[in-house]
């Protein structure tokens, strides 16, 4: 990292621990809406043009992870030793999301249990999406300065908007099937390895980790001002006004380059970033200026051990419901149906069902916690 980006703030701020854990928080809720009943629309990702709350997670996640990078970037290392830990974090983070997608490694055939072979495993995917900002966005923010930061920030959202229209074929820049992003993933991993649910278009594709990368610098950059502002309140009204005109910046850019969370729009990075300034300047007034304390702890213990309570979240679902139950499929649908629905039937059973699991999740990161146990790639 240049010394021009070196924090002069060494002090660790609880707010952005509170801030990434409930990111960790409405994350599992939404991936594990309840069975048995259509969840809340709000929880539910948009088909494709449009925003919902849960299109707002997964950028904050990004988010989140620049400011954490921008914590870790405090202690200057040499260049050989910072590149190794990067590509390694960065690989490490990539192998597990790609056997996290591939697990439980076996499926159930009327032939009895076979393996899932490599060719019909996913290789985009969320944690694959994270690794490759989280590299692109450590060699960014390595060498750049902030205003060079900002520069390239806007080129790769105008850049990705040029690719998807002067590359893909007349009339299907944002079209699901025919933008220039689906066919190169198709050309590249083939449909066996896309996402299986969407008729070979993939979410977390290849060419929309370009515009993403922007939230992992804007998380970066979010960072580096809590640490090296001298007027903390005067530093959050700033973020938050910011954070303002980020969101108008994405609605009037919107009627040309539509919200879509699946396509990664520039639209849309704009709005989840400038919400994401907003809420992390609120969470820091609470929490660092106004001094609130409780239940603080709680999303703490969720922001301290990300990887591994998003990790056993995906994979503890998936292993339970290969428990058959008949009629309602594997163990979770059971329980989703039997038990949730019937305590409170349509969305808001689903919903209890989503929190109870997020529950769940959380004391798992509680006895982590506890015994001191952190998962770091």
């Amino acid at each position: 990292m240049t010394d021009t980006l070196a924090p002069s703030n060494p002090r660790r701020f609880t707010a952005l621990d509170v801030f990434r854990g409930l990111t960790i928080f409405l994350m599992i809720l939404v991936n594990t809406a309840g069975p048995g009943a259509p969840a809340y629309a709000t929880l539910v990702h948009a088909k494709w043009f449009g925003f919902t709350l849960a299109d707002s997670i997964f950028p904050t996640f990004l988010f989140a992870m620049g400011n954490a990078m921008s914590f870790a970037g405090r202690r200057r290392i040499d260049t050989a030793p910072y590149l190794t830990r990067l590509f390694k974090r960065g690989a490490i983070i990539f192998t597990l999301g790609f056997l996290m997608y591939w697990f439980p490694f076996v499926t159930h055939t009327d032939a009895g249990w076979a393996p899932i072979p490599f060719a019909l495993t996913r290789v985009p995917g969320v944690l694959q999406r994270l690794a490759l900002c989280y590299v692109a966005a450590g060699l960014l923010v390595r060498w750049l300065t902030v205003r060079q930061i900002l520069i390239a920030s806007a080129v790769l959202l105008l850049g990705y908007w040029a690719m998807l229209v002067f590359l893909s074929p007349p009339g299907m820049a944002f079209d699901k099937f025919g933008t220039v992003g689906t066919r190169l993933d198709l050309w590249l991993f083939g449909p066996g390895h896309l996402y299986k649910k969407d008729g070979g278009f993939d979410p977390e594709g290849l060419l929309g980790t370009v515009p993403a990368i922007v939230n992992v610098l804007a998380g970066y950059l979010a960072g580096l001002a809590v640490q090296r502002g001298g007027d903390l309140s005067r530093t959050i009204r700033s973020m938050a006004i910011i954070g303002v005109v980020l969101i108008a910046s994405g609605l009037a850019w919107s009627p040309w380059f539509p919200l879509a969370k699946k396509l990664w729009t520039g639209s849309y990075v704009l709005l989840t970033i400038g919400i994401d300034c907003i809420a992390l300047a609120a969470i820091i007034a609470l929490v660092e200026i106004a001094g609130v304390k409780r239940g603080t702890r709680f999303f703490i213990i969720l922001g301290r051990n990300p990887l591994a309570i998003y990790l056993f979240s995906e994979l503890f679902v998936t292993a339970i419901n290969m428990i058959d139950t008949g009629a309602d499929g594997g163990l979770y649908g059971w329980i989703g149906i039997e038990l949730f629905q019937r305590i409170a039937p349509g969305a808001f059973g689903s919903l209890l069902c989503a929190f109870a699991y997020t529950m769940l999740c959380w004391a798992v990161g509680w006895w982590m916690d506890r015994k001191g146990l952190i998962l770091k790639a």
